[in-house]
């Protein structure tokens, strides 16, 4: 079976535009918030299309730290999503060209990974194209009106509505890590490094850049090296 009918693609991409909108709001808005211009903004969620990398991001621009931070940054946030290209890249049919493929590419997220993965048998480049065409359109549109929202309402507003971004990252690691041991434990371990940096005499050396790097880097491995993920035997 292969699915590779672009309005299917579409249909499947509503509910990942719908979240994407809301999320990009905040990112907008936190954005014009730190003193990016409306332009760049959008011109940042277009060219990423990463929501995690793209919050850090801003983190690394506010504390006005090095490119080579934030490069390491969004490698460390952002490597996952290589190893969901070469899963992709299993599922796709044969007769998608290295060209497609490439297109394709630029569009692999969490969300869209998580969909395509789970259609049966092979996918085709129409039905990806689909699938990630509104996303991207309500990942972008959502940054744009956050971002104009952001250079007209008042401050105090502004400031209620950047508690959605924390109560965002709450709502997602909070229910897995209740449910996962594995989880929470590097959960835990990550918020501990982060808080020891945070307020250690050690930790006023080091930037808000490194300092997300080292607690992600030294969390991930913990988790990988106490519970590995066994392969399977065929």
């Amino acid at each position: 079976m292969i699915h590779n009918k672009i309005q299917q693609g579409i249909k499947d991409g509503i509910p990942i535009a719908i979240g994407y909108f809301s999320v990009s709001f905040t990112f907008g808005m936190l954005a014009v918030k730190s003193g990016i211009s409306i332009f760049h903004a959008v011109l940042i969620s277009l060219l990423n299309l990463t929501s995690a990398g793209q919050f850090a991001g801003i983190n690394v621009i506010i504390a006005q730290s090095s490119f080579l931070e934030m490069a390491l940054t969004q490698l460390v946030i952002n490597i996952r999503y290589s190893l969901m290209s070469l899963s992709l890249s299993q599922k796709l049919d044969d007769n998608v060209k290295v060209r497609e493929r490439l297109a394709i590419s630029y569009g692999v997220t969490d969300e869209i990974f998580a969909v395509a993965s789970s259609k049966p048998g092979n996918i085709g480049a129409r039905y990806m194209y689909g699938l990630i065409f509104l996303p991207v359109l309500g990942w972008v549109g959502g940054t744009l009106a956050g971002a104009a929202a952001g250079s007209i309402l008042p401050a105090e507003i502004i400031s209620a509505l950047g508690v959605a971004l924390y109560g965002m990252f709450i709502a997602i690691v909070v229910p897995v890590a209740a449910e996962h041991r594995e989880v929470k434990i590097v959960v835990l371990t990550a918020l501990c490094m982060s808080t020891a940096l945070y307020y250690l005499p050690i930790g006023k050396k080091i930037s808000s850049g490194f300092s997300m790097i080292i607690c992600t880097v030294i969390s991930a491995g913990l988790g990988a090296a106490l519970f590995p993920i066994k392969e399977e035997q065929e």
